[in-house]
C-alpha cells in the first residue's frame, strides 16, 4: 500500500500519576518489555535502550505465537529528560514524544511518520493502543511501589 511518508499520526494519552514516575517507565527497559505491545497475542520479550542522542535502541516485539516478530529499533536525536523525545527508525521515519505536565497528570503525545505497509487507520490504532498499555501498566506499577 502506498502512502505519502510525509503523513504523521498523533496519538495520545493523559497518565495522572508524576513525571519522573512515567519518564522512569516509558525509558527504562525492564518497564518496556512490559507494556509495549498494541495486543494481548503480542509481547515484548527484549528491550534495549541507550537513552541519550546518537544512542540506539531496540525492542523486540514477537507474536505470543512465535509466527511473527520484527524489531522496532533506532537511533535518538534528541533527549530533553522528562520533555521530548526524538528518535529516527531503522526505517527512516521520525517519531517525536512529548511529555507535558498537567494539573490531570502527564499527557504524552506521540507524533509519528506513516509507514507503507499497514493502513493509516491500522497504524494509528496500533500505537494508541501501545500508548493505552503504556498507561495501564504505569498506573498498576505506581500503585504497586
Amino acid at each position: 500500500m502506498a502512502t505519502d511518508r510525509e503523513t504523521n499520526i498523533t496519538v495520545q494519552t493523559t497518565v495522572p500519576i508524576s513525571i519522573e514516575e512515567v519518564w522512569k517507565i516509558w525509558t527504562r527497559p525492564e518497564h518496556i518489555v512490559n507494556w509495549n505491545f498494541a495486543s494481548n497475542e503480542w509481547h515484548c520479550p527484549e528491550a534495549k535502550n541507550d537513552l541519550k542522542p546518537d544512542g540506539k535502541f531496540s525492542w523486540r516485539m514477537e507474536a505470543k505465537d512465535g509466527s511473527m516478530g520484527f524489531d522496532y529499533s533506532g537511533v535518538y536525536q534528541m533527549i530533553d529528560p522528562r520533555k521530548k523525545i526524538v528518535k529516527k527508525l531503522d526505517d527512516g521515519r521520525l517519531v517525536k514524544i512529548e511529555f507535558t505536565e498537567t494539573e490531570n497528570g502527564v499527557k504524552i503525545t506521540e507524533i509519528f511518520e506513516v509507514e507503507d505497509q499497514n493502513s493509516i487507520d491500522l497504524q494509528k490504532k496500533g500505537w494508541q493502543a501501545i500508548l493505552d498499555n503504556f498507561k495501564v501498566y504505569a498506573l498498576t506499577k505506581n500503585k504497586g511501589d
